[in-house]
């Protein structure tokens, strides 16, 4: 094989899923990753929540994608028997003067048309959650979880039925734009390859700046800031104490420390923001340090003061792709399509973070669009 139309580098949830959409569309379309096994990346190391949409400013990417994505994921769920659930999330004023900033995040919400948003007194809030305390929440009816590892396994059985194909073991070495507009791909592992193809989708999360930063005729002026701030996670070893996702107001660069559960109901927490200051992927250590759970006890006890004493174990961290720094306002996904940077059937993915995931379909549909303009 040194020809095929579409390569997508990146088997990662956004990957598959543009890669299924390309393949239903008609594309010979096969995806390429380095590891040994799907979704190693950041689609494994995160909290498997289905985002509703409410956090992200109107019209942006962030929003559009992750509104459409979360409905078409829900239906798309559903149809292929993936496990899942709409859990519900509650967004807690942890004192009065958290207040305001619920009233600010439902109104975005509704700017943002998310169904299922309502303010709800403590009282109405600690009849739902008996075990939380708080002045006042924001229900999100239309948050959920889901099982990220069958999603994925979902994706990759549909693009082989549309006779597409992942490559494991298969780690990008180089691209290059050729004068005739295809692009070559060289292939590592044991058996190094090269490949041509007219359409190529760079969705490598952690790794895609520097795919496109070694992109031979690529302009790299053209490539966005980029860091990376590490996610911690810990579990809980106590009985659940909440049936719905509890989170705080949000905090810069991510959500707050926050209560999530798996399919089965038991909790864990996370993540926090750490700010790594650099932006290799090699250098990441994704243990996590115990130390850091006295900072998740102060953050949870805010509103589960109930937590005990012990309860708290690492778990497991993630790392994101962040277009923005410290103290900066969060960027929006960049999806950099021929419009960019003149290139027909190049299409970089940058910053795909939360809510990426949520948002999977909704992108595959506009990376779709582009590579058929």
């Amino acid at each position: 094989m040194t020809e095929v139309d579409t390569i997508v580098i990146g088997a990662g949830a956004v990957g598959l899923a543009c890669a299924a959409e390309l393949a239903r569309r008609g594309h010979e379309t096969y995806v390429l990753d380095a590891a040994r096994v799907i979704g190693t990346g950041t689609s494994s190391r995160n909290s498997e929540v289905i985002h509703a949409g409410l956090y992200y400013p109107t019209n942006s990417l962030r929003h559009l994608m992750c509104t459409t994505g979360r409905r078409k994921l829900y239906d798309y769920l559903s149809a292929h028997q993936v496990p899942h659930k709409r859990t519900g999330k509650l967004i807690v004023a942890t004192g009065e003067g958290e207040v305001a900033r619920l009233e600010t995040l439902l109104a975005q919400g509704r700017h943002n048309a998310v169904e299922g948003l309502r303010m709800l007194s403590a009282a109405e809030a600690t009849a739902l959650e008996p075990n939380l305390r708080c002045a006042a929440a924001l229900l999100s009816e239309e948050t959920g979880l889901i099982d990220s590892h069958s999603y994925m396994t979902s994706l990759r059985h549909e693009l082989e039925d549309h006779g597409g194909a992942v490559l494991l073991d298969a780690p990008v070495l180089g691209t290059r734009i050729l004068p005739d507009g295809r692009f070559r791909v060289k292939v590592g592992g044991r058996e190094p390859y090269a490949i041509t193809a007219r359409h190529l989708v760079n969705s490598a999360g952690l790794y895609a700046h520097r795919l496109a930063t070694g992109m031979e005729q690529y302009d790299t002026d053209l490539l966005p800031a980029f860091t990376l701030a590490k996610g911690n996670y810990f579990n809980c070893q106590a009985p659940p104490a909440f049936s719905r996702l509890i989170y705080p107001v949000p905090v810069i660069g991510g959500l707050g420390v926050h209560v999530t559960l798996d399919l089965a109901g038991q909790m864990r927490f996370g993540p926090d923001v750490e700010w790594l200051g650099h932006n290799d992927p090699d250098k990441i250590d994704y243990r996590v340090d115990a130390a850091r759970s006295d900072a998740f006890y102060e953050a949870v006890r805010t509103y589960w003061p109930a937590l005990p004493d012990g309860a708290i174990v690492p778990a497991y961290s993630g790392c994101r792709p962040k277009l923005s720094g410290p103290g900066e306002p969060a960027a929006d996904f960049r999806i950099d399509g021929p419009t960019l940077h003149g290139h027909a059937g190049l299409v970089h993915l940058f910053g795909i973070e939360s809510p990426g995931l949520t948002s999977s379909l909704a992108i595959a549909d506009y990376v779709a669009n582009q590579i058929d303009a």
